[in-house]
């Protein structure tokens, strides 16, 4: 049976770690402070302590609720079969954009997700920098900072958005390889305010598009940590995650591809416009 969530203490307890790990470290990292998990893939000793004080927090509050983090993925990958297993699990960013952090850049997050039996039905995305908390829960609406948010239906003449390229690369699912010299040429195709990027931050994208800022967001590589919590974000504004293949977005699912968007029309049309569909 799915246990009860004190939303309003998962709140607290992720502001706690922004106010008090994450953000005195900002533009404070020293010699030794930084390390490559994979190649230009940084870990810092602030994310590995902000997730350790989320991994307690949460588990005091959920009692029984397993928790699953990046860096503890990172250090033992078969924990990420326990998102396929169970029936609520945790899911955790301690900072999400850590190379924006590295770089004293603001658009860094502290993202926690609830995913039950692989949806995502809660999600927590803290911008410290930007002084915003974003909360959603299934069925219950989305909320920054205390207010409700709710967005207008994209234009879906002129959508506004990101395409994620820094993983579009080789062969994958059944796609051709030069994958990324298939889908650049087209970013166009999707509008005149679409645009590529190497790195879009997953927390502060997802906060945009919920807020009307943007309309949509491609990504090839869909990590849960980096997409559980946006996804009931998007949801609860109207928007939707979704595969190529049309599917909705589930944690439990490791195949490449996703787009997030305001609308499902803005969702197809993307999908459509990068020859993907």
């Amino acid at each position: 049976m799915a246990r009860e969530i004190d939303v309003d203490a998962v709140t607290a307890l992720i502001t706690h770690v922004a106010d008090t790990v994450v953000t005195p470290r900002f533009r404070d990292l020293r010699d030794g402070d930084v390390s490559e998990k994979s190649p230009g893939d940084l870990v810092t000793v602030v994310d590995l302590a902000a997730e350790a004080a989320l991994v307690e927090g949460l588990t005091m509050l959920g009692r029984g609720i397993p928790v699953v983090g990046e860096e503890g993925v990172a250090a033992d990958p078969r924990l990420l079969d326990v998102i396929a297993g169970a029936e609520q699990v945790w899911v955790v960013d301690p900072i999400d954009g850590t190379q924006a952090f590295v770089e004293g850049l603001p658009d860094h997050a502290v993202m926690v997700a609830l995913v039950e039996r692989g949806r995502a039905v809660g999600g927590w995305i803290c911008l410290p920098q930007h002084e915003q908390m974003f909360v959603a829960m299934r069925g219950a609406g989305a909320w920054c900072n205390g207010d409700r948010l709710a967005r207008p239906a994209p234009d879906l003449t002129a959508l506004r958005g990101g395409v994620a390229t820094s993983f579009l690369s080789g062969s994958a699912d059944g796609l051709p390889t030069g994958l990324r010299e298939q889908v650049e040429p087209r970013i166009a195709a999707i509008g005149p305010a679409a645009y590529p990027s190497l790195r879009l931050w997953s927390g502060a994208t997802y906060a945009r598009i919920a807020s009307g800022q943007e309309d949509f967001a491609f990504y090839w590589r869909t990590h849960p940590w980096d997409h559980a919590a946006g996804a009931v974000l998007l949801r609860e504004v109207g928007g939707v995650s979704r595969r190529l293949d049309g599917s909705d977005y589930r944690a439990d699912d490791a195949r490449s591809g996703l787009v997030g968007a305001a609308s499902a029309e803005a969702a197809d049309a993307v999908i459509a416009g990068l020859g993907l569909g």
